[in-house]
């Protein structure tokens, strides 16, 4: 009886064993998917205040594949577009953008990405004469060594409502330092956002440019996966980007304050 015990024992033993060895060696997903939510006082592009320096909510679902790919959707609320006089009928008060890119690393700390990124505004509405729909393609490159990344982004038509604007371009430099074991990140943004085509060329005969400069400083902490975030942004940009009817100076200086959940 006791060696019949033993037996089923060692039996039972031996069929719980390779379970176990499959569960422990089952290779992890190589696909990610996350989500992000957010709320700003002042949702500020590239210096430039899309919500005529109002609040903005704003949020996103982000997929990441172990090669490097990755694709998503992030949306915001603005106001930009009618506010500018750009629309002459109907309403448009939704940034929704889709991005798909391929990011990596060929050396110790050395990082790419490459990727093309739509930014879509939703309503149906009918341009001002003069003006194109708000919808924009581009296409970027960014190459980041630790802390510091160098991106580079070019516009492939028609530009934020700026009709005939191939080329239009940004180029960035962004660093981004963490302090160990506190949570809080310190940042350090330049850009240039440079226009090209008929737009450009008719605004410098009047003695006005599109083209500015723009300048970020910031800092955020992360609470368990909620960071708080505070940024102070300026550029040279006016007196082209003033609208007095719809918040003044879209391009001063200006502090927002943000906070964003991951999950």
């Amino acid at each position: 009886m006791l060696k019949s015990k033993l037996l089923n024992s060692l039996i039972l033993a031996a069929l719980a064993v390779p379970s176990v060895a499959m569960a422990a060696d089952a290779p992890a997903s190589p696909h990610t998917f996350t989500a992000n939510v957010g709320f700003t006082t002042d949702y500020i592009f590239r210096g430039i205040a899309q919500t005529s320096h109002n609040p903005a909510v704003q949020g996103g679902i982000d997929y990441a594949h172990a090669s490097g790919l990755y694709a998503g959707v992030w949306g915001s609320n603005v106001s930009w577009i009618a506010d500018s006089g750009a629309v002459a009928t109907g309403s448009v008060t939704m940034e929704l953008d889709t991005y798909l890119g391929f990011r990596n690393s060929f050396a110790e700390d050395v990082t790419y990405d490459i990727g093309f990124v739509r930014y879509n505004y939703l309503g149906n509405y009918t341009p001002t004469a003069g003006f194109a729909k708000a919808d924009t393609d581009e296409i970027y490159g960014a190459l980041g060594y630790k802390w510091i990344t160098a991106k580079y982004s070019h516009g492939l038509g028609k530009f934020l409502t700026v009709p005939g604007a191939a080329g239009t371009n940004y180029i960035e430099l962004n660093a981004s330092v963490p302090v160990a074991d506190t949570g809080i990140t310190f940042g350090a943004h330049i850009g240039k956002q440079t226009y090209k085509g008929t737009v450009a060329t008719a605004a410098a005969a009047l003695g006005l440019s599109p083209t500015y400069t723009d300048y970020k400083l910031s800092v955020s902490k992360d609470f368990s996966g909620y960071v708080v975030g505070l940024a102070y942004t300026d550029t040279n940009a006016s007196p082209f980007y003033t609208w007095p009817a719809s918040g003044g100076d879209w391009g001063k200086g200006t502090a927002a304050l943000s906070l964003t959940h991951s999950f």
